[in-house]
């Protein structure tokens, strides 16, 4: 939708609460309507709010942000701290360019620092504050080190197998972070952490489903592990799990679970109406099962939401806790 073209329909979507995506395919598309897939974007309004709300920027502090994109969430910070309080990295050029020319029409100039994200921009650190607008599935040292000991970074974070959350963690001494999740988001895969994953055929030594599988039933549906939070859930639980969707009729369905190792694979046939559905095993790991047990976790320690759930992230890695940092969530991958 252009401005020029369609001048209502263009204001009364800017004025929406509701996510605009601005880039399809890395700038590669162009043209009217869709591309293949988004890859920026001006968040929901309503998320912006709740982050920096999150962030819990005063004035006399220095903020990093990670993902420009159109410049709007630069400008609310500028606005808040002043423009030299602010450093803003964007990946795409394109972007970069037009987000500082919409920034100096409405007056601000923080520093737009074309780059990749993970690497941050060490030239200004330390800062009190680090906001990403953009997903990630592990927080880089560089956010660690360039924020100072009593400072914060709200993310977005997700596993490899969906679901995603906003993480705000305090950093401390040593460059540990650690905090709670603050409710479900979706937003755009860092490029630098976008997901690289095989291929199906890759699981299947060239032979037509179901192969040399396993079959059984199970009485757990396939529509009842598919929420947002069923993936985050199951995802943080088996971390090396992924999944796709084949479509067939009638809102019929086959749920692909596959490792990133390529060792194994599953399926499990959805259909309208049913009490029992097919699944299909192969490989080292019997998936399914593993999704079945960290699912029944998730519904024995009481269906938690988002907010239950928290993370710390240092030199031994990142760990997902319910409750508190001293419950761990258990780990099921072989």
């Amino acid at each position: 939708m252009l401005r020029s073209e369609e001048p209502d329909s263009w204001w009364e979507a800017v004025y929406r609460d509701a996510p605009i995506t601005t880039q399809w395919d890395d700038g590669a598309y162009s043209g009217p309507g869709k591309g293949k897939s988004p890859s920026s974007s001006n968040s929901m309004p309503a998320m912006v709010f709740s982050m920096l709300d999150a962030l819990g920027v005063e004035p006399g502090q220095t903020v990093l942000e990670i993902g420009t994109g159109t410049g709007w969430n630069a400008a609310l910070l500028s606005h808040r701290l002043g423009a030299e309080s602010v450093v803003s990295v964007e990946v795409d050029e394109a972007s970069a360019e037009g987000a500082r020319t919409r920034l100096n029409l409405a007056g601000f100039r923080p520093l737009v620092h074309v780059g990749d994200g993970a690497q941050g921009y060490p030239e200004r650190a330390p800062y009190d504050r680090l906001i990403a607008t953009c997903s990630i599935g592990s927080v880089p040292l560089a956010w660690r080190d360039q924020v100072r000991p009593g400072g914060v970074i709200v993310t977005p974070w997700g596993p490899t197998y969906g679901g995603e959350a906003v993480a705000r963690l305090a950093v401390a001494e040593g460059g540990t972070a650690s905090g709670p999740f603050m409710g479900s988001s979706a937003f755009m895969r860092m490029r630098a952490q976008r997901k690289q994953l095989p291929p199906t055929g890759a699981y299947l030594d060239g032979r037509e489903w179901p192969g040399t599988g396993g079959r059984s039933d199970t009485t757990l549906s396939p529509d009842d592990v598919g929420d947002w939070v069923h993936m985050f859930a199951i995802g943080v639980q088996i971390p090396d799990l992924f999944c796709r969707v084949e479509w067939g009729e009638n809102g019929a369905y086959r749920l692909w679970l596959m490792d990133t190792g390529v060792t194994s694979w599953a399926t499990a046939d959805y259909e309208k109406g049913h009490e029992a559905f097919p699944v299909v095993q192969s490989g080292a790991r019997r998936l399914w099962n593993e999704l079945e047990q960290a699912w029944r976790w998730w519904a024995d320690v009481g269906r938690p939401g988002f907010d239950r759930f928290g993370l710390t992230v240092d030199g031994d890695g990142e760990r997902v806790w319910l409750d508190s940092p001293d419950n761990p969530v258990p780990l099921r991958a072989a």
